[in-house]
């Protein structure tokens, strides 16, 4: 998303479209201002997509030329007098400032003769009307105060003088410093139809966010705009602001009477079809969440008219709460499913509500094959095998969506299995896992704080001491038991060990069981809990290196080595070297700091990683020798996974059987082996590959290699259809790059020029640089007709 709204700030063609999207950005960047702090650090300035300068953006107002008739010119000045005080200006100089003033000055009128004007009821003061005859003669106004210019500003609107309009709205935009100011000035700049300081008003509430939506005045200021209101504050971009507006406010408050208030703004501001049908079905969620189930229903029938499918799921639940017959609820689900060529998982999973027994298990079991990532039918078909005291069926079924997605509701379920069977040992696990994710994660529907409950179980598992935690956490660490080793973790920050180093480890579970943003929060935490100057620069590195800045990441470690050799150091160079460099002289150089890293103090967990590391280079190298050694030590030292390169090693030795033989090994000791069996398969004969890969899909349904290999087999045996039904089934819920190139390539095979095209437009969007993707997709360009 990212990605798209960086483009579309790049690409953006008015000011109002650029302060929107630079916002929405900066929104989604909230939290990474340490990133921001780092790369200053380093010499390397950031972009800030949140600061634009509102006033150069908009154009120059230039003043029309008149046809000055040199008869009342003669006399040079005219005075205006307001009140008691006289102000002498330059004729013509203030009938160039609009047409009625030249019309006044200039014309058949009274004052068009007259020397003396009155202006005493035209709401200006002495002190403005002399700023005024100065920007008649200069083009600029000076250091005014704010009231002042906004004085003249409604003067200029009644005078239609745009040139001083224009420097006014400039001028009072550039004194928009604080919040407060902005909610001052924007009902007089909407009143005074003042583009420039409305938009810079905007700016500061935008740039503030999410913390400006809980502002109540802010809040009635924007979701009380109307048309010719939103035209002058934001353009165009009407749309676009009020998706982000309810964006951040559905995700502090979904159900807030704010939420409703900005997705009734959007409603307004949809224009084509697709803008009408998502704001309408948004609005009729957020309705159906408040059970406001009559505006609900209004409301999903209008986004359903418009064509939005998914429209039908909340028309058939409100048919149920409404107390309907199952039936109709049914029949509405199943008008989706029969409308599609290709029915889709989640309408097989929403249809399972509405049946029961045998018939909602078969629902679920299809929704299941259609998209494995649904975590709904894993957890009802658990919570069925757990009523019917099937303990061990319902655990293996809650594994199974545990085994390769870790979501917070399956964890929950399976610490509520572990407690009702009094595994607290298991429970107290689980419960661990869920508040490292989510420290404030609450059970029971939000009833409860996990932490309580951890409080609770404590009470029946056995305590721990330091060294017995080490022990553990090395037990589940070589059994590839993230979960288990995420759990030990938790309960070791409890004592007085080392934060900084358990953080750190955390962050590598996190990230090997595909928690990025958990992971980002647990180095930042071992950074701030570093003690010393070297190790605080190590985590720093990390941070830099997994947010895409190599080259900072890699001036990191040499800061931390030049202030303290420690392992931690040499390996994150080591690590970052070899993931950035394309040079292969390098390499020489990675094997030099692996060894570095080998000799400085470390545990063995760590140390393992490093020998595997360091056997991977010298496969790379060629030097089978050395890496098989590495591996063979780092499996003395229980790092389980140098099993893998160990099998690398043989296979390249020609020895397949050995190497089949050494991946065996790794499946039958990792808790989480589905990465071990995808690895087994390029070493077995096509029968055993084939089976391998089934048990990959089968514990873990989103590694794609699977998918293209058995679709790449079935188009070498001529099966074209089957082979692109295969990629078809992966891509349904999982979008991979990989999988769309292949497709895509299957497509022009076939002579599918529509079907390429539309494969190479969705990849493109996912990764516009790759090229492999470019060029089939300018080769497939030039074919259609």
């Amino acid at each position: 998303m990212r990605r798209s709204l960086r483009s579309a700030w790049l690409k953006a063609s008015t000011v109002y479209e650029k302060l929107v999207f630079g916002a929405w950005l900066k929104y989604e960047k909230q939290g990474e201002d340490i990133i921001s702090d780092l790369l200053s650090s380093c010499g390397k300035c950031t972009k800030d997509f949140g600061y634009i300068d509102i006033a150069s953006e908009f154009p120059v107002h230039e003043t029309p030329s008149f046809v000055a008739n040199d008869t009342f010119f003669l006399r040079s000045n005219v005075s205006f007098r307001i009140g008691d005080e006289k102000i002498t200006c330059d004729r013509r100089k203030i009938a160039g400032l609009s047409a009625p003033f030249h019309a006044m000055l200039n014309g058949c009128f009274t004052e068009s003769s007259s020397d003396d004007i009155n202006l005493s009821e035209n709401n200006i003061s002495p002190l403005g009307m002399r700023a005024i005859s100065e920007f008649s003669k200069t083009g600029r106004l000076g250091e005014l105060p704010s009231s002042l210019l906004l004085e003249i500003l409604v003067f200029a609107n009644i005078f239609c003088c745009g040139t001083l309009k224009d420097a006014c709205d400039k001028k009072l935009a550039s004194l928009v410093s604080s919040r407060q100011d902005a909610v001052e000035l924007t009902e007089f700049a909407l009143e005074q139809n003042s583009p420039v300081l409305a938009a810079s008003c905007l700016k500061v509430f935008l740039y503030e966010l999410p913390d400006s939506l809980n502002d109540e005045q802010v809040v009635e200021l924007l979701t009380s705009l109307d048309a010719q209101q939103r035209s002058t504050m934001v353009g165009p971009a009407s749309f676009s602001l009020y998706s982000l507006l309810a964006e951040v406010s559905m995700n502090s408050a979904p159900t807030s009477e704010k939420s409703v208030l900005f997705s009734k703004q959007l409603i307004d501001c949809a224009v084509t079809i697709r803008q009408k049908m998502v704001s309408l079905h948004q609005l009729g969620c957020i309705r159906l969440f408040r059970k406001e189930y009559d505006e609900a229903e209004k409301l999903f029938e209008a986004a359903l008219s418009e064509g939005h499918v998914y429209s039908v799921v909340g028309l058939a639940r409100l048919s149920q709460i409404n107390g309907n017959n199952k039936d109709s609820s049914y029949e509405k689900i199943t008008s989706i499913i029969s409308s599609h060529t290709t029915p889709l998982g989640w309408m097989f999973q929403e249809r399972s509500l509405y049946c029961d027994g045998d018939e909602k298990w078969g629902e679920l079991e299809r929704a299941t094959e259609l998209d494995p990532t649904l975590t709904y039918p894993y957890m009802y078909r658990a919570a069925s095998l757990m009523r019917k005291r099937d303990f061990e069926s319902a655990l293996l079924e809650i594994n199974r969506v545990l085994g390769f997605k870790l979501a917070l509701e399956c964890l929950e379920l399976r610490f509520c299995f572990y407690l009702a069977i009094e595994d607290y040992q298991s429970a107290i696990c689980d419960v661990q896992a869920i508040l490292t994710l989510s420290p404030d994660y609450r059970i029971f529907d939000g009833r409860v704080a996990a932490s309580q409950l951890r409080v609770l179980v404590r009470e029946h598992v056995e305590n721990w001491t330091t060294a017995d935690c080490w022990l553990q956490l090395y037990d589940r660490w070589s059994l590839v038991d993230d979960i288990g080793s995420l759990s030990v973790i938790y309960q070791m920050l409890e004592s007085d060990a080392a934060k900084g180093v358990l953080y750190f480890r955390q962050s590598l579970l996190l990230l090997r069981l595909n928690c990025p943003e958990a992971a980002m929060r647990s180095l930042q935490l071992a950074r701030h809990h570093a003690s010393s100057e070297p190790e605080r620069l190590v985590y720093e590195g990390w941070i830099l290196y997994d947010t895409g800045h190599c080259e900072e990441g890699l001036r990191k470690a040499e800061e931390s080595i030049n202030l303290q050799r420690s392992f931690e150091a040499f390996f994150l160079k080591a690590y970052a070297l070899a993931d950035s460099s394309q040079d292969p002289s390098c390499s020489s150089t990675v094997v030099s700091l692996l060894e570095e890293a080998l000799k400085c103090p470390s545990d063995r967990l760590r140390k393992g990683q490093a020998l595997n590391n360091l056997g991977s280079v010298y496969v790379d190298c060629g030097n089978l020798d050395a890496a098989a050694d590495c591996y063979i030590n780092a499996l003395k030292i229980r790092h389980t996974r140098a099993h893998q390169g160990l099998a690398r090693v043989h296979f390249l030795r020609n020895d397949k059987s050995a190497a089949h033989a050494e991946m065996s090994k790794l499946i039958d000791k990792a808790r989480n082996n589905a990465s071990a069996y995808e690895k087994r398969s390029e070493y077995g004969d096509r029968e055993l590959t084939k089976t391998d890969l089934e048990m990959v899909t089968r514990l873990d349904p989103l590694r794609v290699y699977p998918y293209r290999y058995r679709a790449a087999v079935l188009m070498d045996n001529h099966k074209e259809k089957e082979a692109v039904e295969e990629l078809s089934k992966a891509i349904a819920f999982k979008a991979d790059l990989h999988l769309l190139h292949l497709r895509a390539a299957f497509h022009e095979h076939i002579g599918d020029v529509i079907g390429a095209l539309r494969d190479c437009r969705a990849a493109l969007s996912v990764d516009p640089n790759h090229q492999e993707m470019l060029e089939l997709h300018s080769r497939v360009n030039s074919q259609e007709p």
